[in-house]
């Protein structure tokens, strides 16, 4: 199987936490590629225009003007695994869990960072590995302060991440939520059939080929599907409660049916704590940091640690 084939066959299969518009524009690009559509540079550029220059200027951002260090670890594009295959198709930079996960375990390892700052836009993306990261961070609370700062989108799987810091903070224009899992099912029999294709499965076990793309999808393959969508959704929405300091109930019944909200609404309905930006954040941080008790000497215990380890 290609390359372009197999990363076609992945995206079907795999359950999303990502706004359904972002999906439908993914698609048209991935299938634009897979049919031998490359963009070159010039074209990608006027495309994505200083998208890449203006977020990789973001994510140098650390603050650290006195007091502790405050780390700002950036949560940009689409969340997956193998984001760095189609990276610059698009929005010019997304979000590799993995790589979301090493950093923030460094940012907690590391003595100089007394504060981590979750900058966050994105739509969302994959499931895979999204919830053992915020078991992580929602975990790791009571260490480091860690603040997300929809800044200006935290949708999905990326409002799970920011549901597991110990505070959520939205732009006076940023948009939180679109808690929800879905999956998407290509019947492509009657293409096929246009082009004088007719394909024949030939497997072993029951299941083995069940929701293929090859014919419609009968009624227990659907059903199949269905229930494991409704498992990553009961783990998006017990781990938002958690997060949030809610019941599972309130968040199906209430703010977590899938929609978007701005601002103040958002914070009325709990979905973030408070309305402002990540240089008022960051600001708060500093002053927090600065007032702690013994802060001069346990900076100087830090740097030491830091001078022996190298």
């Amino acid at each position: 199987m290609n390359r372009e084939l197999r990363l076609i066959t992945e995206f079907y299969r795999t359950p999303w936490a990502l706004q359904p518009s972002v999906l439908a524009a993914a698609q048209f690009i991935l299938h634009r590629w897979a049919a031998g559509v490359k963009l070159n540079d010039d074209d990608i550029n006027a495309a994505i225009g200083d998208a890449p220059a203006v977020m990789g200027a973001r994510a140098q951002a650390d603050a650290n003007k006195g007091g502790d260090h405050i780390a700002v670890l950036p949560v940009f594009g689409v969340i997956g695994h193998r984001v760095h295959e189609v990276e610059r198709s698009s929005s010019g930079m997304n979000t590799s869990i993995e790589r979301l996960t090493q950093n923030y375990r460094a940012l907690q390892a590391d003595p100089s960072v007394g504060a981590i700052v979750l900058d966050i836009k994105s739509p969302g993306g994959s499931v895979f590995g999204v919830g053992e990261l915020a078991g992580e961070i929602r975990a790791s609370r009571g260490t480091k302060r860690v603040v997300a700062v929809a800044n200006d989108t935290a949708a999905s799987a990326a409002y799970w991440l920011a549901s597991a810091a110990d505070e959520i903070v939205v732009t006076p224009s940023g948009q939180v939520g679109s808690i929800g899992v879905w999956t998407a099912h290509k019947d492509m029999s009657k293409a096929l059939a246009n082009e004088g294709v007719d394909v024949k499965l030939i497997s072993a076990g029951k299941y083995k080929v069940e929701g293929h793309p090859y014919g419609p999808l009968d009624p227990e393959a659907e059903a199949a599907i269905q229930h494991q969508v409704d498992q990553y959704y009961t783990a998006f929405v017990n781990a938002v409660a958690e997060g949030r300091g809610d019941s599972p109930k309130a968040v199906r019944s209430g703010y977590g049916e899938g929609r978007m909200l701005i601002g103040e609404e958002a914070v009325a309905s709990k979905l973030a704590d408070r309305v402002g930006t990540l240089d008022s954040v960051i600001a708060g941080l500093q002053a927090e940091l600065a007032s702690r008790p013994n802060n001069n000497s346990r900076r100087a215990s830090a740097e030491r640690r830091l001078r022996l380890a190298q």
